[in-house]
């Protein structure tokens, strides 16, 4: 279908079909909101495309809650692998230094659920296609906007117009939306990279997942559902920007060696299960988190180093934010007053945790023998005192 010169009014326009955008556009749809949302690239539903999504992500209880209402959760709870304990795994210093956060000590439920990143897009395009009253544009992009008093008139790449009460930028860490509405954003580098990929092991990951600390920064897996009769996990190895080069040209057999050695062989050997990917790492905040008739939310607002499960998390409370402002007063939807309620509610928290995972992964990063011997006894001291542990551990969930 054609949507050239094409002018149309709805609700909300969203900009992005990453796993927020497509979030977004569930949740406002299910609300009865008529809802707009573009891409200029289709999403990849499927493990084995070329460009395909092979991270994972861990949804937290309050993130279950969301995708519940959203309708969202009955479709992904079958692939969904539980979390039931975070542990912490300082292998820098002399002996090791092994801590368990078990989610049963604060709640009947696990901490979270962790699915693969290409097999949410394919659930949530599924749900877009059961709400008559979103209009999902795959291919099409967001290319510039006029904020008005009563809507913005955002143009779209194909030539279309749509006017939106609300635009949601949703659309990642170089949003053009963000552009558009002439808002600057702060970056800190860290000389990282990510490598993503997943392994088989022997041991049985018990629903446990697992940070191991040294120099250079965390190597963290996470369960997921068993491959081909093995146990199996998803790998986030974060290091300096120049070893994750050298590692991710490795043969499959040298870059296993490297990573069993990393991985302390806490699982017994790791297999490859998939092919790696690199990512960079940085923290960005955005100056601000609206504009006239705009709200930026998840990575076009904030962006911070994979660690504690905090990155989607964060990016689903903007959402609930938006949606309760939203669903309270619909007349005001996109007013100043809404978009106002929206930077207040959400600056601080997401302040405070980009702040705080910059802080954890500064010390990850650490080589020193002094740093080191300071981050296993940090570990230790944080564990130790119970209320601490418990605060940690509700923090983690996202309780402020």
């Amino acid at each position: 279908m054609s949507y050239l010169m094409e002018r149309i009014s709805t609700d909300i326009l969203i900009a992005g079909g990453g796993v927020a955008g497509l979030t977004a556009a569930a949740a406002f749809g299910t609300a009865g909101f008529r809802v707009v949302i573009v891409d200029p690239t289709p999403p990849i539903t499927t493990s084995d495309a070329a460009g395909a999504d092979l991270r994972t992500t861990a949804f937290l209880q309050p993130a279950q809650q969301f995708l519940e209402a959203a309708g969202l959760w009955s479709k992904l709870a079958p692939y969904a692998t539980p979390l039931q304990v975070m542990r912490i795994v300082d292998a820098g210093a002399d002996a090791h230094v092994t801590r368990d956060f078990n989610a049963a000590d604060i709640s009947d439920k696990p901490f979270g659920w962790n699915l693969p990143n290409w097999l949410l897009r394919r659930e949530m395009v599924a749900r877009l296609v059961e709400l008559p009253n979103v209009d999902f544009r795959p291919g099409t992009g967001f290319a510039r906007m006029l904020a008005r008093d009563a809507a913005a008139i955002v143009t779209l790449t194909d030539g279309s117009q749509v006017d939106a009460r609300l635009v949601i930028g949703a659309d990642g860490r170089g949003s053009a939306v963000r552009k558009a509405a002439g808002i600057d954003a702060k970056i800190t580098r860290y000389g990282q990279k990510a490598l993503t990929f997943a392994v088989t092991h022997d041991a049985p990951h018990d629903n446990v997942s697992t940070e191991v600390h040294r120099s250079g920064g965390p190597f963290t897996l996470v369960p997921l559902p068993d491959h081909e009769g093995r146990p199996c996990s998803a790998v986030v190895w974060m290091d300096r920007g120049t070893e994750v080069q050298r590692l991710a040209a490795l043969t499959d057999d040298a870059f296993e060696t490297a990573a069993n050695d990393r991985s302390a062989l806490l699982y017994g050997p790791l297999k490859l299960a998939s092919r790696r990917s690199v990512w960079p790492i940085i923290s960005q905040i955005a100056d601000s988190l609206i504009a006239p008739r705009t709200a930026l939310v998840a990575e076009a607002a904030h962006v911070m180093p994979p660690i504690g499960a905090q990155g989607l998390n964060m990016s689903l409370r903007d959402l609930a934010c938006l949606l309760d402002l939203a669903t309270a007063q619909p007349d005001q939807l996109g007013a100043p007053s809404m978009l106002d309620a929206y930077a207040r509610k959400r600056h601080a928290d997401i302040k405070l945790r980009v702040t705080g995972i910059d802080a954890l992964n500064r010390a990850s990063i650490a080589g020193s023998p002094v740093f080191q011997t300071l981050r296993s006894k940090g570990i230790e001291a944080l564990y130790g005192v119970s209320p601490v542990r418990r605060t940690l551990m509700q923090l983690g969930l996202g309780a402020g």
